[in-house]
């Protein structure tokens, strides 16, 4: 409780405060004149086009079929964790379902997936594209950009199409390459300068 001459004290020196007249509410009329920071924006979205950083194209491709096995790998590669992914023994870390999309929608998900993996440290990943077996042409149309795209792509060390249990030839395992925090890691474990 606050005493008298507390009370009489705040009054006092709120003597001279008036009371705002105008309706304590909130003004959302829109403005009818364009700002200046509205303009730019305009003028600026007219005259820069969107760059786009993507490298893959959607240019024509070979055709494939649903049971053309997909298979490369880039010089440097050794056999042996060729053979390793090949086979499906390395654990799959992510998975990219490309069923339903269009060659764009594809072309930019298989971009951003990648360079997912690198930025997160992600080696061996699966890339689920399907077999194309309903087209009525039977052409694999997903699975052909695929095949183009892969090795477009700079960190794609390797890629063959996936075991049975994993999609068959339906999806593809793809090999990563390690990001630099990864290629340190592993410098500081072995000595290596």
């Amino acid at each position: 409780m606050t005493s008298k001459d507390e009370r009489l004290a705040f009054l006092e020196e709120m003597k001279d405060v008036k009371r705002i007249r105008k309706p304590n509410r909130a003004e959302v009329s829109v403005p009818k004149e364009l700002t200046p920071g509205h303009l730019e924006r305009q003028r600026a979205a007219v005259e820069k086009p969107v760059r786009d950083l993507n490298p893959l194209t959607s240019d024509m491709v070979e055709p494939l079929t649903s049971h053309d096995i997909l298979s490369w790998q880039r010089p440097g590669v050794q056999h042996g964790v060729f053979r390793k992914l090949r086979l499906g023994q390395y654990p799959i870390e992510a998975r990219l379902d490309l069923h339903r999309m269009t060659v764009e929608e594809a072309r930019r998900e298989v971009f951003g997936f990648i360079n997912d993996c690198v930025h997160y440290g992600l080696r061996s990943v699966v890339i689920l594209h399907g077999k194309g077996e309903r087209n009525p042409d039977g052409i694999a149309q997903l699975k052909s950009y695929l095949a183009k795209w892969l090795p477009e792509l700079e960190p794609v060390l390797a890629f063959h199409s996936a075991r049975k249990h994993h999609g068959g030839t339906g999806a593809v395992y793809v090999m990563v390459r390690k990001n630099d925090r990864e290629k340190q890691h592993n410098r500081e474990i072995h000595g290596a300068r």
